[in-house]
């Protein structure tokens, strides 16, 4: 399907995110990746509810940074950020065999090997080889207590989580206190963003590592 009217800064990179779309909606749903029935709202659900996250106007993912995507599954939304922001450096993280080669012939067939890594295994390994990053993201993974045991690790000191999350995400902040405290976490809350372009308007819980800079 033909894209929508997107945000004047994403316009640069239409074509390509056009791209991916038919990707998802051939290769993605005969993965079994994304469902037949959302395909008539991949841009809308999918595609410009990842995308407005990075928009640069809301700062929640600074200038060239490196950005890990835990459990990227089709890509989402690493994959997406990393169209929309040519700047980043994305890792896209899928411990699923047949996710990890659907990722990795969708980065080939758009061309992006240069700024996106595909890496089949889970976040402690991940980091053992790589190291950490500037910012860590994951959508629709697992609740925030169990999911920040999977993504902090993967944060530089002063790094950011960024993790998209559903209508309940002030209520999973409040059941991961424990974890959130474990962890060093400051300035942990719930960013609304998007809106027009999305809505609902898309929720993001967000936080930093460690002790203020």
């Amino acid at each position: 399907m033909k894209h929508p009217d997107l945000p004047a800064w994403l316009e640069p990179q239409a074509e390509l995110l056009q791209r991916y779309a038919d990707i998802l909606a051939s290769d993605g749903v005969d993965h079994g990746l994304i469902g037949p029935r959302e395909v008539p709202r991949l841009w809308s659900r999918h595609l410009l509810n990842s995308a407005v996250v990075v928009d640069p106007a809301v700062d929640l993912v600074p200038l060239n940074a490196s950005v890990a995507d835990v459990g990227s599954g089709a890509g989402l939304p690493g994959l997406v950020w990393a169209l929309a922001r040519p700047d980043l450096q994305v890792t896209l993280i899928e411990p699923l065999l047949r996710r990890a080669n659907f990722l990795t012939q969708a980065v080939e067939n758009l061309g992006v090997g240069d700024r996106v890594t595909v890496l089949r295994g889970r976040g402690e390994a991940v980091k053992a080889v790589w190291g950490t990053f500037d910012v860590v993201t994951a959508r629709a993974v697992a609740p925030l207590g169990k999911l920040l045991g999977w993504t902090i690790p993967l944060l530089h000191e002063g790094g950011r989580l960024v993790t998209l999350k559903g209508q309940s995400a002030a209520d999973e902040i409040e059941s991961a206190m424990t974890e959130i405290q474990q962890f060093r976490l400051r300035d942990v809350r719930v960013v609304q963003v998007g809106s027009p372009w999305v809505e609902p308007a898309t929720t993001v819980v967000t936080a930093h590592l460690g002790a203020a800079q």
